[in-house]
């Protein structure tokens, strides 16, 4: 293992990475412009590293009211299976304990995820477009999993199925689709109704939506399936959700195609990203968005993280003023953690 490799990517922080995801989404294929971003977002390096300069994880992991399943150690394999890329995985794999073996310097972040990306897409027939995205992904993988957990996973895929049997381009027009509301639909009379299509780490499907209803609510009518059996935080519908207030950050989600489609975020939502951490860029319709806030008018594709938490001021250190306002057990509890850590920085 060529272990300078490992050191010049362990030295870069997350702010650089953002940086070259930036610099090269201009190139990724539209099938996973978004989910890169989102897949990011969902494994952050900040609190990936928070976490493990922690003298006491389970301590640390309280202090931000973690819930859920973090961490890639268990998903090196899966966490990535909601993108294009993620049928190029095992080459990306190959690819990247490669390079992690040779000798040669470090070449720069988006220099290492661009000759990666055209290693892969030379072996597998295909442009480079498509392989950018799990080329990054790999290389952040490495970072987080470690080269010994990267080398000892079976490498092994989900084959694509439905949709994504299908190519980049059909893929990327069937999500910007809208449901057709039938002859009588243009009459404002009609409830116009919508689809969301999610995927999370271990279910995936759809439910329906009415024209202009909150996400979170469409999600909480949803009884064909026991989604608890999936993640314990889906007490009622498969997004896991609390308060439905903006005030708890259980309820986050990625867009990975329709975001223009939903409302643009309040100034409480917008406020209130910065204290969960989440990183809710500034646009005027992001992608990382509260479930319970966002309103769709028309059909949207969302991925579904595996966690939430509080991390915002401790691991941000971008919150300067924090007030949630608690409207079940669980926002309490948050409300609780949040007076705790700004008595520690006072």
């Amino acid at each position: 293992m060529n272990k300078r490799l490992i050191d010049h990517l362990e030295s870069v922080d997350e702010s650089t990475w953002l940086a070259s995801l930036e610099s090269i989404a201009a190139d990724i294929h539209e099938v996973d412009r978004n989910a890169v971003e989102i897949w990011f977002r969902i494994h952050p390096l900040d609190l990936v590293r928070y976490l493990e300069s922690s003298e006491n994880l389970d301590e640390a992991m309280k202090g931000i009211a973690l819930q859920g399943d973090f961490g890639l150690f268990d998903k090196i394999d899966t966490s990535h299976r909601f993108l294009f890329g993620h049928r190029y995985w095992p080459k990306t794999k190959s690819a990247v304990l490669a390079r992690a073996e040779n000798p040669e310097n470090f070449r720069g972040l988006e220099t290492e995820i661009r000759e990666l990306a055209n290693e892969i897409a030379k072996t597998e027939g295909v442009n480079q477009n498509l392989t950018l995205g799990i080329a990054a992904v790999g290389l952040m993988t490495l970072v987080q999993a470690g080269y010994d957990a990267l080398a000892a996973s079976p490498g092994k895929i989900e084959k694509p199925s439905g949709l994504m049997l299908e190519s980049p381009d059909k893929i990327v027009a069937e999500r910007k689709k809208d449901d057709s509301q039938g002859l009588l639909g243009f009459l404002k009379t009609i409830d116009k109704q919508f689809t969301v299509s999610f995927h999370a780490v271990k279910y995936a499907g759809k439910f329906k939506i009415i024209n202009n209803e909150e996400i979170a609510s469409a999600s909480h009518k949803d009884h064909s399936k026991d989604w608890q059996s999936f993640d314990n935080r889906c007490w009622d519908g498969p997004i896991p959700i609390e308060c439905t207030s903006a005030s708890c950050g259980t309820c986050w989600i990625g867009v990975i195609e329709g975001a223009e489609k939903l409302c643009e975020p309040t100034r409480r939502e917008r406020r209130q990203m910065k204290v969960f951490g989440y990183g809710q860029a500034e646009d005027q319709k992001p992608i990382i968005r509260l479930a319970c806030q966002a309103k769709a008018s028309g059909n949207v594709s969302i991925i579904i993280p595996p966690w939430n938490a509080v991390f915002g001021k401790k691991v941000r250190g971008n919150v300067e003023e924090v007030e949630l306002e608690p409207v079940t057990t669980s926002a309490k509890k948050l409300r609780e953690t949040l007076a705790s850590m700004a008595a520690e920085n006072d």
